[in-house]
């Protein structure tokens, strides 16, 4: 059975059974969506990395703020995607890997971290979600909170 850290309607990590001693199952949530729907196997050691440089970077409030004050979150999705690439490149999210190459997350402080992502793979598993732009808000320091107590389960188990 997994073990959940966080809430599913902002930010879940959802860690499961062991593939093999440094791979291990691993759900992520957020606006009640699975993120890892291609491929939710993760190479520990490197995503726990990754995942910890992404909280390191929160707690630091190193997170772009808002690039159209003022806009829906839905909305500066859609201007970041029209926009210059080198600019848009700033509110990348959570590169994590494999386990996420399925969809564009794209993030920014407004006194929440606003999480803002979309799929693009035609294989997507659910079509009604394709080019759908999902958003969830969260409290920076939850969602520091939700990957240090993954990584710290991850890592001890992870021998």
């Amino acid at each position: 059975m997994p073990i959940r850290f966080g809430d599913r309607s902002t930010f879940a990590i959802e860690v499961g059974a062991h593939e093999s001693p440094r791979l291990r199952v691993v759900d992520l949530w957020a606006a009640d969506v699975r993120l890892t729907v291609h491929d939710n196997v993760a190479y520990v050691p490197s995503f726990c990395h990754l995942m910890r440089r992404t909280a390191d970077d929160v707690n630091r409030g190193e997170i772009e703020r808002s690039p159209y004050p003022g806009r829906s979150p839905e909305e500066t999705y859609r201007l970041l995607g029209e926009g210059d690439a080198e600019f848009r490149e700033r509110f990348w999210f959570m590169r994590w890997g494999e386990t996420v190459d399925n969809l564009s997350p794209l993030a920014y402080l407004d006194g929440d971290l606003v999480l803002m992502f979309s799929f693009f793979r035609d294989t997507h598993p659910n079509p009604e979600q394709l080019g759908k732009v999902f958003v969830a808000r969260i409290a920076p320091e939850t969602f520091v909170k939700t990957i240090e107590d993954a990584v710290d389960l991850l890592t001890r188990e992870s021998g």
